[in-house]
């Protein structure tokens, strides 16, 4: 009837304001901390006139924008009612489909290259793993959030100067907490040296203290399941709410 319809524009647009308030602010605290993380580095003041710095932070800091605007003009446009808001934020979305299309038909079309790739990378981030803290925050929240230990198996951090078993240093023959199957041990922080000696015990002691497996493996199968996931949910949204707000 009549009064279904502005009920339920009623609900889309509250739908609408609500979600992209909640992404504004995760937005803007991505762009917060990324200009932290860039102000207390000095990347950001070594940036002006001259060439932008090649820091993770930057990306967070353009994503945090990007996703902010788009954000800010969906709930603004639905708050307000307002069609070029709306269209903005439409352009926004689609904008944003077309490049994820674009980046999972280039992950699709240089697969094999991207899994040489990715492994070199991570042998390199283990072998700079104390040298570098953007390398240090990647690589423990890759080996927590996939529970592995290295690239191919944990005998990789061998590789690393520090964790070596020829070390002359206290790190010798051990691995890094992210390594450790419950690296806070009932705690409240993370032991730092929940993986010391890890290295130099046989697989069967190893196993009960530090994950075994190599993170290259499900850090492939994670891409390769997740390329399309962040996507979905918008692709259906965005045409049903303009299409009810005759924009």
């Amino acid at each position: 009837g009549s009064g279904t319809t502005p009920r339920r524009n009623s609900f889309l647009k509250c739908l609408i304001f609500l979600s992209n308030f909640v992404f504004s602010l995760l937005s803007l605290l991505a762009l917060a901390i990324g200009l932290w993380g860039l102000a207390v580095k000095g990347s950001l003041g070594s940036s002006w006139g001259g060439p932008l710095p090649a820091d993770p932070m930057l990306g967070l800091v353009l994503g945090g924008l990007a996703f902010s605007a788009v954000s800010l003009a969906g709930c603004l446009g639905a708050l307000c009612e307002n069609a070029f808001l709306l269209r903005c934020f439409s352009g926004g979305i689609l904008a944003f489909l077309v490049l994820e299309a674009v980046a999972g038909a280039l992950v699709v079309a240089f697969w094999g290259q991207l899994q040489d790739d990715l492994e070199h990378v991570l042998r390199m981030a283990i072998t700079d793993y104390q040298d570098d803290p953007d390398l240090c925050f990647l690589i423990d929240q890759v080996q927590l959030g996939l529970q592995c230990c290295g690239v191919a198996s944990y005998q990789d951090w061998q590789r690393n100067l520090y964790f070596n078993c020829s070390s002359p240093g206290v790190q010798a023959c051990s691995l890094p907490a992210s390594c450790c199957i419950d690296p806070w041990e009932d705690g409240a922080s993370v032991n730092d040296q929940c993986g010391f000696g890890a290295l130099g015990l046989d697989e069967d002691a190893a196993q009960r203290v530090v994950h075994l497996e190599g993170c290259g493996p499900p850090l492939l199968q994670w891409l390769r399941s997740n390329i399309w996931a962040a996507g979905a949910p918008t692709q259906t949204l965005t045409p049903t709410l303009t299409s009810d707000l005759h924009i």
